[in-house]
């Protein structure tokens, strides 16, 4: 005779949703958005459907729209010409630039919605590389410099939570300082703690047109092989005062999720990277996979490791498909 039967707790979906584990709601999500020039323009990025580049005016409206949803939480990335960019991401600290005049005017706009900003250089060098470039090599400690002046000035715009992601050693700890002993105390630190040197960045590449202009990123971004690495970095930013810990991408990387979580106390924080929603939209175009149950699956799989926030293009087709 069989004692034990599981089954009698999967026998009706309302048992099944009486007793399941875990749950993602909108609010776990940070929706990442991309910025640029101009006024009514909206381009959408090839490799990403749905998935939009636009000008301030239409940002703003797009946030409001997502805070209608209950999405609260927005990472905002700068997509900009190469005339701004230069070896030193001069255009990172420009008070009058396109991306530190909209982060004040996003958070004049609404001051109830939490902004994250990234911190790293390739958005404004001409390298393209996270960090700055001197005789072919990426150097660690000047980086570290501009890094912190970047913070502070994004700081200054009212923004929420700075994300360092550009991996350089000591980053989260000078901008922890250098945000402290400008009067930001209160400004969180999302570090992106596991970083991979991942194949996974395409598209995201493609919408900010910051792809590497030599080499790769394997100098400081972390080989796709390694998880003890991460505990290392992990126990490095949680020294240093990261407030939240990230692992990126996500998918791939669900054991470093899980590592992570068992082993430190800080939130993790797994980004649901570009070429991730890239591959679940382009199998759903060929019928190949139900998009809609597949992106639901890996946004619960990310819970089901440990991660109690999630950045993900899915937010806001998650939040109108489960609107009540």
């Amino acid at each position: 005779m069989i004692t034990n039967r599981p089954r009698r707790n999967r026998k009706s979906e309302a048992i099944r949703n009486l007793i399941q584990e875990n749950h993602v709601t909108v609010n776990d999500f940070i929706f990442p958005l991309f910025l640029i020039e101009g006024k009514n323009q909206k381009s959408e990025v090839k490799s990403m459907p749905g998935i939009y580049r636009l000008s301030p005016d239409l940002l703003l409206k797009e946030i409001e729209s997502c805070m209608k949803l209950g999405i609260m939480t927005f990472d905002v990335f700068p997509s900009l010409a190469d005339k701004f960019k230069d070896k030193t991401a001069s255009e990172s600290t420009n008070k009058n630039g396109l991306y530190l005049k909209t982060l004040t005017l996003i958070k004049k706009k609404f001051p109830e919605a939490c902004i994250m900003t990234d911190v790293a250089m390739d958005p404004y060098s001409s390298d393209g590389h996270d960090g700055l470039v001197k005789n072919g090599e990426i150097v660690n400690d000047e980086t570290l410099e501009i890094l912190g002046r970047m913070a502070v000035a994004q700081a200054e715009c009212g923004i929420d939570i700075i994300g360092p992601s550009d991996m350089m050693d000591g980053r989260v700890g000078y901008i922890r300082e250098s945000l402290d002993q400008a009067g930001f105390s209160n400004v969180s630190i999302m570090s992106y703690t596991a970083k991979y040197a991942s194949a996974f960045y395409g598209p995201f590449r493609d919408a900010l047109d910051s792809a590497p202009k030599f080499g790769d990123k394997k100098t400081y971004q972390m080989n796709p092989a390694n998880s003890k690495e991460a505990l290392i970095e992990a126990q490095l930013d949680l020294e240093e005062g990261a407030d939240f810990l990230m692992v990126k991408p996500a998918l791939s990387y669900l054991d470093v999720i899980k590592d992570l979580n068992a082993n430190f106390d800080l939130p993790i924080a797994a980004y649901n990277v570009s070429g991730e929603y890239a591959m679940v939209k382009a199998a759903a175009a060929k019928g190949w996979i139900d998009g809609d149950r597949v992106r639901d699956e890996i946004l619960l799989s990310m819970k089901r490791a440990g991660a109690s926030v999630i950045l993900t293009y899915f937010a806001k087709e998650w939040a109108l498909k489960h609107k009540k």
